[in-house]
């Protein structure tokens, strides 16, 4: 445990403190795009935070290789070889799209591409485990194609969750502290040797997300951009494919007696790696089939941008910036350590089940807790965050008349990208008019 922990510490210490030059070096570079009618934020921010984040993953790396007993995952395994040429591939896709702003298509070509040279050096599904049925064994363009099914969604589902200050990092780095303590127990507690590279995937992927944090969280200093959302996608896949088929029950030593249904669960175990993927990746999967739906439904392309993703509907309907990335955490834990939990303790699996329902029911009350907000009385009122005061008549209707007659806030001039966009180098620039959070920017 102390050399993933050192693993960790020190990919996080090298991504936090690249984070600050990349940062000016993107602004040098003029990776400061626009701000476009779907952004939250409201003034340019350079991206390509990706660059720290990826050299922080090869610190990880060149760490790990030489400590005594991580040294043994890269002499057993070709997997973290493999890892790094697939990330090298995705990292260099994406600082591409961040400064030149590549097509679609070009991107998800680049991302099968990233995945078939992880596939070419051996970190693939090699078979499944079926509940009631077993093991199922998969040649190799099954495994093929369903591993870059698996890389390509994963991506792609935690860059449409990249749209707030602080999201898709701390997301999923909460699925990762989820998947480590899964395989770390599956690794060190039954002594299965093949659950190690996984475990260090996980660790050194806390690292970089931890050590970008710092520079994302609202407001953010600079975005990761594609080039680290892309990248985080595919270290997060990677450590689910690495497990995913290589838990022998015989090494378990798990009751297999009774009924198939006794079996089954009991086998819980084993079936967590076809289960934690999807926990992982849950919300942002969930948003990114709404988003297809929802533009196929209205004659749009599935790739077209717009404000109808989940962090976008939070907004809207009056959380904060901060209280809807902490939202979103919230439902990233419950569902990510939910399954982690039911899986070590299966045989009490009612009590998880009653508590992630009870904290679903938590979950639902924040989320509705705007529409519940409280309005103090007129002699209290200096007492409160303004907030909580009540408007009086002539500041509603100054408000209501700045809007246009169809009832559409007027459109804001966009600031186009330079050094006075940056509040490390110039001064801050502001939109003359500060609308309320989701609304068109």
């Amino acid at each position: 445990m102390r050399e993933y922990l050192l693993t960790l510490c020190i990919t996080a210490a090298v991504t936090y403190l690249l984070t600050g030059p990349v940062r000016k070096f993107a602004i040098v570079a003029g990776a400061m795009p626009e701000i476009r009618a779907r952004d939250v934020h409201r003034e340019p921010t350079p991206r390509l935070g990706g660059i720290a984040m990826f050299f922080g993953l090869c610190a990880g790396l060149l760490i790990a290789d030489h400590l005594t007993n991580l040294n043994r995952v890269f002499e057993s395994s070709n997997e973290p070889r493999a890892l790094l040429s697939g990330a090298a591939l995705i990292w260099l896709i994406g600082v591409l799209d961040d400064k030149f702003e590549i097509d679609a298509l070009i991107k998800l070509g680049g991302q099968m591409i990233a995945a078939g040279v992880m596939v070419m050096q051996g970190l693939t599904i090699l078979w499944l485990p079926i509940p009631g049925v077993g093991q199922v064994s998969l040649t190799q363009w099954q495994g093929t194609l369903l591993t870059v099914a698996l890389v390509v969604i994963t991506i792609n589902a935690v860059n449409f969750v990249d749209g707030l200050d602080g999201l898709a990092a701390g997301m999923v780095c909460i699925a990762a502290a989820a998947f480590f303590l899964y395989a770390y127990r599956i690794w060190y507690g039954y002594g299965i040797e093949e659950a190690a590279p996984a475990t260090l995937f996980a660790a050194i992927l806390m690292g970089m997300c931890l050590g970008f944090l710092p520079h994302n969280m609202h407001p953010a200093r600079i975005f990761m951009g594609d080039s680290g959302s892309m990248l985080i996608g595919l270290v997060l896949a990677a450590a689910a494919i690495s497990i995913t088929g290589q838990v022998d029950p015989d090494a378990l030593k798990l009751n297999l007696g009774g009924s198939t249904r006794d079996a089954t669960h009991a086998m819980l175990p084993v079936f967590i790696p076809l289960v934690m993927p999807l926990t992982i990746i849950a919300i942002p999967f969930a948003d990114l089939v709404l988003a297809i739906v929802r533009r196929t439904w209205n004659g749009q392309s599935p790739f077209a941008a717009d404000r109808g993703h989940l962090h976008h509907r939070l907004l809207e309907i009056g959380h904060s910036h901060s209280r809807a990335v902490l939202i979103m955490y919230f439902w990233s834990a419950l569902i990510a350590f939910g399954a982690v939990a039911y899986s070590v303790h299966s045989a009490s699996g009612m009590w998880v089940v009653l508590t992630i329902v009870a904290l679903s029911f938590v979950g639902l009350v924040l989320l509705l807790l705007p529409r519940f907000t409280p309005h103090t009385p007129r002699w209290a009122e200096h007492l409160v965050p303004p907030r909580y005061r009540r408007r009086s008549k002539a500041v509603t209707e100054a408000t209501e008349a700045q809007e246009d007659p169809d009832g559409e806030e007027p459109e804001r001039t966009p600031i186009p990208a330079g050094v006075n966009g940056a509040t490390a180098i110039g001064a801050r620039s502001r939109f003359s008019d500060r609308r309320k959070a989701g609304s068109s920017r």
